[in-house]
This record gives structure tokens, C-alpha cells and sequence, in this order.
């Protein structure tokens, strides 16, 4: 959209016709009259034509810049607060255990039920900024707070088992996210920690993280992956084992209990996509949106056209004396 922000401006354009009407004349000395030449031979009479033309597109240029014309873009929405939310997720190599049920009958690795169904929360939490810890034997910062949702998505998506070790560490892997927060303005600060095991490794124990984190206003929920029966086959026969008997669930739910949070166990995608739902009602989106326009001063282009028209009267002047 086009408008001029300052449109009273246009009062002024009768302003130089009014002084040149109405302004007194200064009184010369006599001058030596020469008879005129004939008409085409001197330019002055058409000389003074352009001029005075030149002269009102001029001043037209010089109100119009004045009247600051401006252009705006397409309205733009932001939010004026956002969440910091960091995601830490297990890479120990049990991980690796393929007893995530799915609706079809098959099963998919406890890692690649996590990145399925957390793609799709990264994806739907618009004006949050996103990180992503990986921990196995050491915590690692894969991606620092950001509002870009497709690179989180995309690094999440790259994450191999094996990449940092086998073991498990909880704590460290809480540390590392907790220490992105020690600069955060948001209002809200949230973790979201997935694992499958117990704390085996690292130097921080899980529960002093959490007590770290709550200093900080961090929020955590955890979230404790795996199936709880699962069909073994070997030479003698199959039976019914707990692949996820080495996880520590008490830990898990102290520490969300310390810093305020829940803990949700997810035995198959369906359920982990169910907690993730929980999670939005808990931690919902804000809502809160303000408009902004881009906005392009363009007094320039006229203000420019004003300072061409001069050069040219100067030149015209000076050529017809």
C-alpha cells in the first residue's frame, strides 16, 4: 500500500505561484534597450518556457518529498514473547532395540519412533525457540536455542546411535541443556529429556542437574522410552521378556517432580505421540501475536528528480544568460 504520511504537505504547492503574484516587485536601474532580435534567432523566449517548466516540476518534486510518500509492505506477524524449549534425547546404543509397536503390526527402533513423532512437535511449536541436546556416554549441544524449527528437524533427523557412545548419561545431557538457559530472557524455559535406561555415565548425577535446572526456572519433563513385554526367540523356544528393565523410572519421575514437570512413559509411537499432545496442553503456544509492516521511505525519488531539475534550470540559466 502507497500513501503519503504527511499528505497536508500538498497545501503548500499554490505557495510559489502566490509569491510571484503577489510579491512586490524590486526596482532596476534603467537598462540600454537593444532592438530585439528576430524571433528564432535567440532562444530566450523558449529558454524561459522550459525554465518556468522546469521550475514548477521542481517545486512539485520538493512538496511531494515533503509530503514523505511511503510504501508498506505485507503485514507481518510476531510474536513479541517466545518459549525456550530444549529437547535432550537419548543416544545410548539400547536405543537401538526394535520393540516400538506400530499400529500395523510391525516394529521400528526406539530412536526412530522418537525422531518420527518429535518431528512432528517441532513442527507445530511456531514462535518457540527450539534446542537440541544429544547424551550417551557425554552430553553434547547439537543445536542452540533457535526459532529455525527445520534445522532442530534436520539435526535431529542426522542423529546416528554410536555417534557419542553406548552408555547413558542423564545428567550431563540435563547440564548441557540447563546451561543454555543461563542467558534466556524467556519467560518460560522447558526441557523435554527421552531415555530408555538409567544413568550409567557422565559426572553430574541426574537429580543435582535437576536442582540446577530448577535455579533456573527450568522446567522438565521426562519421558521413558521402551516396550514392556516383548516376544524372544532363541533354539528353545520363545518367552515373553521386559526389554526395558534397565529403565530407572524413579529417577526419571524425581526429576520432573524437582523442577515441576510430569513423567510419561511411552511403551509404543502411539503413546509417545499422546504425551507430546499432553506436553502442548501443558506448555501451550502463545497466542499473543503483534503486526508489523515493512515499511519504504521513498522521499528519495522525488527529493532526486528535485536536485536533476535544478542542474538543468542552472544550466538553461546559464546558457541564455
Amino acid at each position: 500500500m502507497f500513501e503519503f504520511v504527511w499528505w497536508w504537505a500538498f497545501a503548500l504547492l499554490p505557495l510559489s505561484w502566490l509569491v510571484w503574484r503577489f510579491a512586490r516587485p524590486i526596482p532596476r536601474p534603467a537598462a540600454i534597450h537593444l532592438p530585439k532580435l528576430p524571433q528564432g534567432l535567440g532562444g530566450k523566449q523558449t529558454g524561459s518556457k522550459v525554465r518556468y517548466v522546469l521550475m514548477v516540476l521542481l517545486w512539485i518534486s520538493l512538496v511531494t518529498a515533503l509530503a514523505r510518500p511511503v510504501w508498506y509492505g505485507d503485514p507481518i506477524q510476531i510474536q513479541p514473547e517466545h518459549r525456550d524449549m530444549m529437547l535432550a534425547v537419548d543416544l545410548s546404543g539400547s536405543m537401538e532395540m526394535e520393540d516400538m509397536q506400530l499400529p500395523s503390526g510391525g516394529t521400528i527402533n526406539r530412536l526412530d519412533a522418537v525422531k518420527h513423532v518429535l518431528s512432528d512437535f517441532i513442527g507445530k511449536r511456531e514462535g518457540d525457540r527450539l534446542g537440541l541436546v544429544l547424551f550417551a556416554d557425554h552430553g553434547y549441544l547439537q543445536t542452540p536455542l533457535t526459532l529455525d524449527r527445520n534445522t532442530v528437524s534436520q539435526q535431529l533427523e542426522r542423529a546416528v546411535l554410536g555417534l557419542i557412545g553406548q552408555q547413558t548419561a542423564i545428567g550431563e545431557g540435563l547440564g548441557v541443556a540447563t546451561k543454555t538457559f543461563i542467558d534466556s530472557k524467556a519467560p518460560q524455559r522447558v526441557i523435554i529429556l527421552l531415555s530408555d535406561g538409567a544413568n550409567t555415565a557422565g559426572v553430574i548425577d541426574p537429580l543435582e542437574a535437576a536442582k540446577l535446572a530448577k535455579e533456573y526456572g527450568v522446567t522438565i519433563y521426562t519421558v521413558g522410552v521402551g516396550a514392556e513385554q516383548m516376544r524372544q526367540r532363541s533354539l528353545f523356544g520363545s518367552r515373553i521378556v521386559n526389554p526395558s528393565q534397565d529403565l530407572d523410572e524413579r529417577t526419571l519421575a524425581a526429576i520432573a517432580k524437582t523442577t515441576g514437570g510430569e513423567y510419561f512413559r511411552a511403551r509404543n509411537p502411539e503413546e509417545l505421540e499422546k504425551i507430546y499432545q499432553i506436553i502442548d496442553q501443558l506448555e501451550p503456544i502463545s497466542t499473543v501475536q503483534q503486526t508489523w509492516r515493512p515499511r519504504d521511505e521513498m522521499f528519495r525519488y522525488p527529493l532526486a528528480l528535485a536536485l536533476l531539475l535544478s542542474a538543468l534550470i542552472a544550466v538553461i540559466r546559464r546558457r541564455n544568460g
